[in-house]
C-alpha cells in the first residue's frame, strides 16, 4: 500500500469550489420557493376552474319542509318584488298588462346571445339574473347584455341555496358576483334573486333572515309570479301557455337562458312576445316595474327599450378597488379557462407517453433478459487481466472501511486507488489502517486538495496501471463476483463502458424502501431498454467500468456539469463507443436517509442531467454511429426523464380535481388502473432482479408521497436551469450501515 499526501503544517483555506458551493447554496432557497409557487399556481388554477364549474341544475330546492311562521303575512301574500326601503319590508307587484321578463342561470355562450338577438329584434327589455361564476367565464356576453340596455341582477356566484348557508358564505356569494359584474361590465347591481326561489309565498323561516339581511345591505329581492318551467323542456306550446299571466294581470315571468339545453326556450320566446303584445301587454325591466308601480319618474337612461348603453336604475358604475379587483378576477378566470383545457391535452399526451414507456420497457427488458441469460451467450473470451478500482472519497470515515473490506473479497485481480479529495475527517488514515488490517497490498491512497469528484476520478484514471478502470463511490460495497461480472463485456472491442446494477442497501426504512422500488423499476428497467437501443445515458457513479483509453479520449471526467457520470457516458457515445448494462454485477449503496438529503441528491442528479444534455445538444446533428445517441437517446431521455416527469403531476392533480368536482368513483378507478399498470411493471422488474415482492406493498404510498417529491425536485431543477443558476456537488451524510452485501440483502 502506498500513500501520497499534500504538504502539512498549515490550515487549509476553503477551496474555490467550496466557496462556490456555499454561494450556490445561498441562492437555492429562492428557487425552491419559486418551484413551490409554480406548483401552488397550478393547484390554484385547478381549484378556481373547479369552483367556477359548479353545476347549475334544475329549479329545485336543496331542502324543503321549513315553516313560515316568522315571515310577515303581507310578504307571503304580496307581489314578487321585495324592497327594504327605510328598513321596512314591502312588496311591489308588476302593473297590469305588464311583463317583467326575467332570465335565470346565465350567461351561457350558446343560448344567451340567441336570447339577446330575439330581444333586440322585438325591442324588448329584460332582467337577467346572473350566476357569478358564469359571468367570470363569459364576460363579453355580459358586456353585450348591458350595452343593449338590459338589466342584470345577482343569482349568487355558485348557484347555491343560501337558506342553509352561513352569513360569511352568503356575503361571499354576493361580493364575488359583484366583483364579477364589475370586471365584466364595469357595473354593480342592487337586484337579487335566490336560486331555487319561486313565489313569495314560498319564503320560509330559513330564507327570510337571508332576505332581510340582504335588504339591509341595499338589495331588492325579486321573485316570480309566473313560471314558464322551460327548464323541464315540456315543449314550446306549454312553455308559452305556462308563461302567460291569468286575467291580464302583470307578472314577473321566469325563463332560463342557461343551466341546460335551451332550444325550446329559444323557439318559444318569439311566439311568447308576439302573443303577449297581441293581448296588449308591454315589457319592462324590474326597475321599470318598480318605477311604474310606485308612480315615480324613471331616471334618465332607464328607457324601457334596448339599444342604449346607459345605466339601468338598478345598476351602479363600478369604480375604485372593486373595479380593479373585478378585472383581476376575470383575468384569473381567463387564465384558468385557457390553462385547464391546455393541461388536459398535456395530460393526454403525458398519459400516452407514460403508458408507451411502460410497454416499451417491459418488452425490451424481457428481450434483454432473455438475450443476456441465454446458455450460449458470451461477450467473447473471458476477461481475466487485472483492473483498477478507483474510489473517490470525501469525508467517508463511516463507509470507507466497509468498501475496502468488500473489495478485499473480490474474485477478480484488482488494484485499488482511494483518492481522498481533501477530507477533514481522517478518511485517508482510516483507509490506510483498514488496508493494513485486511492485509491488502494492492491499495494506494492518494490525497489531493479538495477539487471535487470529477478531479478525484481523473487523478485515479491518470494513476491507474491497467487498461480497464472500475469506478465506485466511497459508500458502496461490492459482492465478491461484482468486478469479474462487470468487466466481461470488455471482451467485445466495441464496448467502451459498462453500467452495473446498483442496489439500495439501507432499505429497512420507509424512504429506503421507496428508493429500492425506484432503483429496481425506474433505473434498471430503463438501463435494459437503453442497452438494447444502444443509447445508455448514464453509467451510475456507484458502479461502472470504463476503458481507460476511452475516458482519456473523451477528455476525462468533466467538471462542466453536476452529473459527471452522464456527461462521460454521452461523450463516449459520441466517440463511437458502445455502452452496455451488466445486470449480474451488483453493488450495494447507501441511499439518502432523510428527505432533505434525498432532495439534495436528486436535485443534483436532475439538474446535472439537464446540463449534460444541453452540453451535448450537438449530438442531434452528429453523423454515423456517434450520432446514435442524438437520434435515439437524446429524445428518449428528454421525453422520459424531463418532459414526462415534469408534467406527470398532472395525473395526480387531475385525479384530485376529478374526485372533487366531477366523478369521485370514476377518478379513483382510473387512478387505481394506472397504479395497477405500474405494479405490473414493478413486479416484473423485481422478478428479473430476483427481489422480494413484499417491498411492493409500499408502492401505493410511494405514488402518493415520494413521487410528488421527485416531481418537485425536477421542477426545481428546471427553474434553476431557466434562471441560469449553478449548483455544486453536495456531500450527503453517511451512516455506514451498508456493511456487506449479505447484510444489505
Amino acid at each position: 500500500m502506498t500513500t501520497t499526501t499534500p504538504s502539512r503544517g498549515r490550515r487549509r483555506a476553503p477551496s474555490r469550489m467550496e466557496r462556490a458551493a456555499g454561494k450556490a447554496a445561498a441562492l437555492q432557497r429562492p428557487r425552491v420557493i419559486l418551484a413551490l409557487l409554480l406548483l401552488l399556481a397550478l393547484v390554484c388554477v385547478m381549484l378556481l376552474d373547479g369552483y367556477l364549474r359548479a353545476e347549475v341544475g334544475g329549479d329545485q330546492r336543496v331542502r324543503t319542509g321549513a315553516g313560515s311562521s316568522d315571515v310577515p303575512d303581507d310578504i307571503l301574500d304580496g307581489g314578487p318584488i321585495v324592497t327594504f326601503r327605510g328598513g321596512q319590508a314591502t312588496t311591489v307587484s308588476v302593473p297590469d298588462r305588464t311583463i317583467a321578463l326575467t332570465f335565470d342561470d346565465g350567461p351561457n355562450p350558446t343560448w344567451t346571445p340567441q336570447v339577446l338577438a330575439i330581444l333586440e329584434k322585438y325591442d324588448v327589455p329584460a332582467t337577467f339574473f346572473l350566476v357569478g361564476s358564469m359571468v367570470t367565464r363569459y364576460p363579453s356576453v355580459v358586456r353585450d347584455m348591458v350595452e343593449q340596455g338590459h338589466e342584470v341582477g345577482i343569482h349568487t356566484f355558485t348557484h347555491v341555496d343560501l337558506s342553509y348557508q352561513s352569513d360569511a358564505r352568503v356575503r361571499r356569494e354576493m361580493e364575488q358576483t359583484q366583483l364579477a359584474l364589475a370586471g365584466a361590465a364595469g357595473i354593480t347591481t342592487t337586484l337579487f334573486r335566490a336560486p331555487y326561489s319561486s313565489e313569495t309565498d314560498a319564503i320560509d323561516n330559513y330564507s327570510w333572515p337571508v332576505y332581510k339581511k340582504l335588504g339591509q345591505d341595499g338589495y331588492t329581492s325579486v321573485f316570480v309570479d309566473t313560471d314558464s318551467d322551460d327548464w323541464k323542456r315540456p315543449g314550446v306550446p306549454k312553455i308559452v301557455r305556462w308563461a302567460t299571466p291569468k286575467k291580464n294581470k302583470g307578472a314577473s315571468v321566469l325563463f332560463h337562458d342557461a343551466g341546460g339545453e335551451r332550444s325550446q326556450t329559444i323557439k318559444a320566446l318569439p311566439q311568447y312576445i308576439e302573443k303577449m303584445r297581441a293581448k296588449g301587454y308591454t315589457f319592462t325591466t324590474i326597475s321599470g316595474a318598480l318605477d311604474e308601480q310606485q308612480g315615480q319618474q324613471a331616471p334618465a337612461g332607464a328607457a324601457p327599450g334596448t339599444g342604449g348603453s346607459r345605466l339601468q336604475a338598478a345598476h351602479r358604475e363600478a369604480t375604485g378597488a372593486i373595479l380593479y379587483e373585478g378585472k383581476a378576477l376575470v383575468a384569473a378566470v381567463a387564465v384558468a379557462e385557457w390553462a385547464v383545457p391546455t393541461l388536459s391535452v398535456g395530460l393526454m399526451v403525458v398519459g400516452i407517453a407514460v403508458m408507451a414507456r411502460f410497454g416499451m420497457m417491459l418488452l425490451l427488458a424481457r428481450r434483454h433478459h432473455r438475450l443476456r441469460n441465454r446458455r450460449r451467450f458470451s461477450w467473447g473470451p473471458e476477461v481475466t487481466r487485472p483492473v483498477t478500482v478507483i474510489v473517490p472519497a470525501y469525508n467517508e470515515k463511516e463507509c470507507i472501511a466497509n468498501t475496502l473490506d468488500s473489495l478485499a473479497r473480490s474474485t477478480h485481480p484488482i488494484e485499488i486507488i482511494v483518492v481522498d479529495d481533501g477530507s477533514t475527517d481522517g478518511t485517508s488514515e482510516i483507509a490506510r489502517e483498514a488496508a493494513l488490517a485486511l492485509g491488502m497490498t494492492n491499495v494506494r491512497v492518494i490525497r489531493q486538495e479538495n477539487a471535487g469528484k470529477p478531479a478525484a476520478l481523473n487523478n485515479g484514471v491518470r494513476s491507474a496501471r491497467h487498461d480497464i478502470v472500475v469506478m465506485m463511490d466511497g459508500d458502496t460495497v461490492f459482492e465478491p463476483d461484482t468486478v469479474r461480472q462487470l468487466v466481461q463485456p470488455f471482451a467485445d472491442p466495441e464496448v467502451g463502458a459498462v453500467a452495473g446494477n446498483a442496489k439500495v442497501g439501507n432499505r429497512t426504512t420507509v424512504i429506503g424502501a421507496w428508493q429500492h422500488i425506484e432503483y429496481v423499476m425506474g433505473f434498471n428497467l430503463d438501463r435494459r431498454m437503453y442497452d438494447l437501443l444502444r443509447c445508455m445515458p448514464t453509467i451510475p457513479g456507484a458502479i461502472g467500468a470504463f476503458r481507460r483509453e476511452a475516458v482519456l479520449q473523451a477528455g476525462g471526467m468533466s467538471e462542466d456539469t453536476l452529473a459527471e457520470d452522464t456527461d462521460i457516458t454521452i461523450a463516449m457515445h459520441r466517440d463511437g463507443w458502445r455502452v452496455v448494462y451488466q445486470e449480474h454485477a451488483r453493488a450495494w449503496t447507501e441511499a439518502p436517509g432523510s428527505l432533505k438529503q434525498l432532495w439534495s441528491q436528486r436535485y443534483r442528479w436532475s439538474y446535472g442531467t439537464m446540463q449534460a444534455l444541453w452540453k451535448h445538444r450537438k449530438s442531434l446533428t452528429d453523423k454515423g454511429p456517434s450520432g446514435r445517441f442524438g437520434r435515439v437517446g437524446m429524445p428518449l431521455v428528454v421525453l422520459f426523464q424531463i418532459v414526462t416527469p415534469v408534467f406527470a403531476p398532472l395525473i395526480d392533480v387531475f385525479t384530485a380535481y376529478s374526485m372533487i368536482f366531477i366523478d369521485f368513483k370514476a377518478a379513483l378507478l382510473a387512478w387505481l388502473a394506472v397504479l395497477c399498470v405500474q405494479l405490473v411493471c414493478a413486479a416484473y422488474a423485481f422478478r428479473l432482479d430476483r427481489e422480494k415482492y413484499r417491498y411492493l406493498l409500499m408502492m401505493p404510498l410511494q405514488q402518493l408521497a415520494y413521487r410528488q417529491m421527485m416531481y418537485l425536485v425536477l421542477i426545481h431543477s428546471c427553474v434553476t436551469a431557466l434562471t441560469g443558476g449553478r449548483l455544486r456537488w453536495q456531500k450527503l451524510k453517511r451512516t455506514g450501515e451498508v456493511g456487506t452485501p449479505a447484510g444489505a440483502s
